[in-house]
């Protein structure tokens, strides 16, 4: 087994003497404009790119999104928000009006693009990744052109954190496609996630995990109901992704007994990793009448599918599904056992997550172990869904404070 650098113990909210409220619409991130006091600042922020996803430094976690001011009354409710949300597997962008208390999805942009390929061994993004996802942002940033994007946002997750090359190769992309990433933390990466799926979680007074397997990094949420937001009560992120734990634990694929054995690996490194969270946790799930679990990530989805034997992706399908517990784990068990090529010929996996989906089933596999909920719901939303929720609220907020020094409150 290839070496690997062991995650943060440190990384979680169950921490005393945290100052955070724990709120998952802590909008922090997304303070609303204040009103302009002289034409030389109504100039600049006519300047501003609209294909920029934050107006500041794009690794410093207080970069803002940019912001348009409407041209005329009323044009708030009809403009285009866009959250482009660049992980370590695949790049994907979301552009979407506001519908009432929701939003209708107006353009959307998805690609696989393996920034984090080899990252695990090299520490550094490779070439032919960062060319690849800087094809896939080039098509992001003409969308979000044609499309006249009012407001945006768009965040970079665990590959530019953990690569040594990860600013640089943000700074390039500002340069050749004009979008502005801005690095975020894992602790904003799980509040968004959070965001963008919860109302997707079964009804119940019951404690809850949410969990979003990504490319490069796997977060782990405790909530609990606190009105139509949850709070989150503790949290934990760990270094392990469909990617990262698979270029890691590496290992040869070319028996049953070689795949059961390096299966076997990934799940014992992700359950060490999980430890300091399974252990805060397990008192909330301990004689708790029933524990709810939801899940946001392509495992997930991919898992659903095969579950309900669709001959292809199906996100109206999927999207709020929820599934026995057992029947996952026994679909992650028969992948650990199929070779690849066996796995890339089943409908919704294919050649490329045929390589990954073993990874991402060990990991769900150890989540069920430390939080044993009977079901799992399924979500095919979460960070850039979380994103456009933020921004959305944000503004209306940014309304009111504009309307407020309009009647001179």
């Amino acid at each position: 087994m290839a070496d690997f650098t062991p995650p943060d113990d440190k990384i979680g909210a169950g921490q005393k003497g945290t100052e955070k409220s724990g709120n998952v619409a802590d909008f922090r991130y997304q303070s609303p404009p204040r009103p302009e006091k002289d034409k030389s600042k109504r100039k600049r922020g006519k300047n501003r790119s609209r294909r920029n996803g934050s107006s500041q430094n794009a690794a410093s976690p207080e970069a803002k999104p940019t912001f348009h001011k409407p041209r005329y009354s009323g044009a708030r409710r009809r403009q285009a928000y866009a959250a482009l949300d660049l992980g370590t597997n695949n790049c994907r962008l979301l552009i979407a009006r506001p519908e009432g208390e929701n939003f209708t999805v107006i353009d959307a942009f998805s690609r696989v693009v393996k920034l984090g390929e080899g990252l695990a061994k090299s520490g550094n993004l490779n070439e032919d990744a960062m060319d690849r996802t800087l094809g896939a942002l080039k098509v992001c940033a003409e969308k979000l052109r044609r499309r006249n994007v009012h407001l945006a946002r768009s965040v970079a997750t665990e590959a530019c954190r953990r690569a040594a090359n990860g600013a640089a190769f943000i700074e390039k992309v500002r340069e050749e496609t004009g979008i502005v990433l801005d690095i975020i933390s894992a602790e904003e990466e799980a509040r968004l996630a959070v965001l963008g799926c919860h109302i997707l979680l079964e009804d119940g007074d019951g404690p809850a995990v949410i969990f979003d397997i990504g490319g490069g990094s796997t977060e782990l949420v405790l909530i609990e109901r606190d009105g139509k937001i949850p709070r989150i009560l503790d949290w934990q992120s760990v270094p392990w992704g469909v990617v990262s734990l698979t270029d890691t634990v590496g290992g040869s694929e070319d028996n049953e007994a070689d795949r059961l054995d390096r299966y076997a690996k990934m799940r014992q490194i992700v359950s060490d990793s999980f430890a300091p969270f399974a252990e805060r946790i397990e008192i909330r799930s301990r004689g708790a009448a029933d524990i709810r679990l939801l899940g946001t990530s392509g495992t997930v989805t991919t898992l659903a599918s095969l579950h309900l034997e669709l001959p292809h992706y199906d996100r109206k399908q999927v999207d709020g599904l929820i599934v026995p517990s057992q029947a996952m784990r026994d679909i992650s068990q028969r992948l650990s056992h199929m070779s690849p090529a066996e796995r890339g010929a089943l409908p919704c996996i294919g050649n490329d997550r045929a390589d990954l989906v073993v990874a991402g089933c060990a990991i769900l596999e150890a989540i069920l172990d430390i939080w044993p909920a009977d079901r799992l719901g399924v979500a095919d939303r979460g960070i850039r869904e979380g994103i456009l929720r933020s921004l959305m609220a944000a503004e209306v907020e940014g309304e009111k404070c504009r309307q407020q020094v309009r009647n001179g409150e």
